[in-house]
């Protein structure tokens, strides 16, 4: 489990196939001075599993599903990365709860530069709409981040849009996000789960007619 509060930003240096996925080498310094093997590490966003690692690498494999799924399959030898461990039992919990587990992307469409802030709007799969809700939490290449707008249920594409701190800018690959670039997205846990139980309350009070 994370938080969103990126640690350090890391960098892809070598990508190896692995069967059918992808065997990656980050270099993120301050989550490999201390990783051991089988720990948990989200790599923008995408929870993955330390296989390997020296004094400022580590390695992990990444499976075909994933690729398909997240921004991650798009990466390159050179592409910069989120870097967040996972959190430790006792720890302040700074951003909100992120399972690492990537529910689709979205694509940039829109940077509005602020004299302090930046805003980006980015466009939400159909699916993912009824989840985001403005002022709700989102996790975009896994940042927590609070949703500042949010388009109309009867927009034809939906959007959402964060607005972007200075520290944010600075401190996560998301200051350098540019329109056209594909960002991973993971909805609020709490939202999926109340989502889940109206659907199975929909079909069992329709099954009782």
């Amino acid at each position: 489990m994370f938080t969103g509060i990126i640690e350090e930003i890391g960098e892809i240096t070598a990508i190896a196939p692995a069967g059918d996925g992808w065997r990656l080498t980050v270099r993120a310094p301050k989550a490999a001075a201390d990783a051991v093997h089988g720990e948990s590490i989200a790599v923008s966003g995408v929870c993955l599993t330390v296989v390997g690692s020296t004094a400022e690498t580590f390695d992990t494999d990444v499976m075909k599903q994933t690729l398909d799924v997240a921004a991650i399959g798009g990466a390159m030898v050179g592409t910069r990365v989120n870097i967040e461990k996972a959190m430790p039992v006792g720890a302040r919990l700074g951003g909100h709860i992120v399972q690492g587990h990537v529910d689709g992307t979205g694509v940039v469409l829109e940077v509005r530069p602020g004299a302090q802030w930046s805003v980006l709007r980015i466009s939400l799969p159909a699916d993912l709409a009824p989840l985001v809700v403005d002022k709700g939490s989102i996790s975009v290449d896994g940042t927590s981040l609070t949703v500042s707008a949010v388009s109309s249920p009867t927009t034809p594409e939906a959007w959402f849009e964060v607005s972007l701190i200075p520290e944010t800018l600075v401190a996560t690959t998301l200051g350098s996000r540019a329109v056209g670039d594909r960002v991973n997205l993971e909805t609020d846990i709490l939202a999926r789960h109340v989502e889940r139980l109206l659907a199975f309350r929909s079909a069992q009070e329709g099954g009782s007619r």
